[in-house]
């Protein structure tokens, strides 16, 4: 068990952290809630014919649902770890109509992607320049699309499960109290993307949520946290398997039944360059 609060690992770089990330990603992130995807399949007209680009895809976790509403989904990713979970994903489920590239918000004037009804992105947005990134996309985006930004809503909008502050305590045991991102720490944008979409060409906003409850067991609560890059394996390094055991200690005192359950949101704000029908 670890107890001191001192000499926590080094934060890794990026594309380390999202190496390690990508089975746990693919495996036991919830996804965004089905209902978004219906919504976006009225509110376009998605037939079956569109192209759409999926920016920061990781395992495909937008680009999958999506395939099955359009004609091509082009899934960019930066890290070859994840391209790699999300085609095996997507073998296995028999989708063919996925183009998956590497790169990122920073190579996408280069990528010749040409014209796109819908370009989505998950938690990737904040982690790009996003005004530029929507001065990008404007040249690609066909006139009646849309920037989809999908996302778990905004820090504080849900109260998190109880459970979690068992979590936390572990975590800040091994890796201290900050998030760690690359060579320093995780913080949430002060600007807000709707904020950030208001000053673009995509300034007419929609906002819509949904909430869900979503029951874990014991072994998917700790993969879930190996798939964030904050307590990432490689975050965690040599200290993983303690991490993992100490954790398994906490959850189980707090629900012996070794179920968990966590309301869990989806939001989607979809920025277009007209007010909504």
């Amino acid at each position: 068990m670890r107890t001191d609060k001192e000499n926590v690992p080094m934060p890794k770089q990026p594309n380390q952290l999202f190496v390690s990330t990508a089975p746990y990603y693919a495996r036991y992130r919830p996804g965004y809630d089905p209902a978004m995807y219906e919504h976006l399949r009225l509110r376009f007209s998605l037939d079956g014919t569109q192209r759409v680009l999926d920016l920061g895809t990781g395992t495909g976790t937008i680009a999958l649902p999506l395939a099955a509403l359009v004609g091509e989904v082009i899934a960019v990713d930066p890290e070859p770890g994840m391209l790699e979970e999300g085609r095996a994903l997507a073998e296995a489920q028999r989708t063919g109509n996925i183009t998956w590239l590497l790169g990122d918000s920073t190579t996408l004037p280069a990528m010749n992607i040409g014209p796109v009804m819908l370009t989505a992105m998950g938690a990737s947005f904040h982690w790009t320049d996003r005004h530029q990134t929507l001065r990008d996309l404007e040249k690609i985006i066909e006139p009646a699309g849309a920037v989809v930004l999908a996302s778990g809503g905004a820090p504080g909008d849900i109260e998190p499960a109880p459970w979690t502050d068992a979590i936390a305590e572990v975590r800040t045991r091994y890796l201290g109290p900050g998030r760690r991102a690359g060579s320093g720490t995780y913080q949430h944008p002060a600007e807000r993307h709707q904020d950030v979409l208001a000053q673009s060409t995509f300034r007419h906003l929609e906002i819509h949520t949904w909430d869900r409850t979503v029951t874990r067991t014991l072994d998917e609560v700790i993969g879930l946290q190996f798939s964030y890059s904050y307590s990432s394996p490689a975050q965690l390094g040599p200290d993983k398997a303690a991490f993992e055991a100490d954790l398994r200690d906490a959850l189980i005192k707090y629900s012996p039944t070794g179920l968990f359950d966590e309301l869990v949101r989806t939001e989607v704000i979809i920025g277009t360059r007209t007010q909504t029908r």
